[in-house]
């Protein structure tokens, strides 16, 4: 499909409770590359297979969560017209210049209903991924190092009025609903699964009563044999597992659910099937099963996925 608009998923800012911590983590549990920090004492990473300077910025604070999730758009008229379109909408955006983030150009922030707060950007430095662009080379060392996901995949987002989040997604910024499990009622979407590509989701988010929460961020692995791997190499370091190794009904994606040393969940995650954007109907999961949509072998509703964010 055409790729145009906004792109991907680009880079989450995550609060940790104690950076170097963090860090450890991130960067030699995960297998993160660190490409940085910088003057107010941000530390950057990217994964391996991911070319641009970083996707996943630490800052230690008082408390765990999610500073803001972005988005990489076309060009610069896209994010002007984007920019202008979410005004018109009635939201209130934000311009942060270029060089606030390390090797990232001008942002435009918003915040949603659901008191989380998304950027949109269309530069950063092109660093690669080890490869070379000329006969490249299948793997690097990197791709070896820790659980080593190839790319910051998409998150799952906890927070009060879903139903304008779907509108601003779907109306302004040019995503399609994919999948959606109902409320015990029936009458709304409890959950949405949003793709701006022919990824099974980019972003997804969940009715809950407190803003702004972060439910998990999600890391891209090749196979379910490197999801399994994850599982070892989080044992081997100790890191507490929520769920998994199991499926997903939702999206058909393999999973392990697990927290970072201050309690940010993170998926590590494979699969999942790819839809287009002229699948004019979402699959919908009506909420007496979402138990199989979570946890497709055991049909199991976990209590932490309804009840841990942070």
């Amino acid at each position: 499909m055409a790729m145009t608009g906004v792109l991907r998923p680009g880079h989450a800012q995550i609060r940790v409770l104690d950076l170097e911590e963090g860090v450890r983590h991130y960067r030699d549990v995960m297998g993160l590359v660190e490409t940085g920090r910088d003057a107010q004492g941000r530390v950057y990473l990217k994964c391996w297979d991911e070319r641009d300077h970083n996707s996943v910025i630490l800052r230690q604070a008082d408390r765990a969560g999610l500073d803001f999730f972005g988005f990489k758009v076309l060009d610069k008229a896209t994010l002007d017209k984007l920019d202008a379109d979410l005004q018109a909408y009635g939201l209130k955006t934000e311009r942060i210049p270029a060089g606030e983030m390390l090797e990232t150009g001008e942002r435009v922030r918003f915040e949603l209903p659901s008191g989380h707060l998304i950027e949109l950007y269309w530069e950063k430095s092109t660093i690669g991924n080890g490869c070379g662009l000329v006969n490249p080379t299948a793997w690097t060392p990197d791709s070896e190092r820790g659980i080593a996901p190839v790319r910051l995949d998409h998150a799952l987002l906890y927070g009060p009025n879903v139903a304008e989040v779907q509108k601003i997604f779907t109306e302004v910024l040019g995503f399609y609903l994919v999948e959606r499990v109902l409320n015990p009622e029936g009458t709304a979407n409890l959950a949405i699964w949003l793709s701006c590509s022919h990824k099974v989701h980019d972003i997804a988010f969940a009715e809950y009563p407190e803003p702004g929460k972060l439910h998990h961020c999600s890391f891209l692995m090749e196979t379910w044999e490197e999801v399994l791997r994850a599982g070892d190499i989080m044992s081997h370091n100790k890191v507490p597992v929520d769920i998994g190794p199991t499926r997903h009904g939702v999206t058909r994606g393999c999973t392990i659910y697990a927290w970072d040393p201050s309690g940010n969940r993170f998926e590590t995650f494979m699969g999942g099937y790819q839809p287009y954007p002229d699948y004019k109907e979402p699959l919908t999961w009506t909420f007496d099963n979402f138990g199989q949509g979570l946890d497709y072998p055991q049909r199991k509703l976990h209590e932490t996925f309804l009840t841990v964010v942070s």
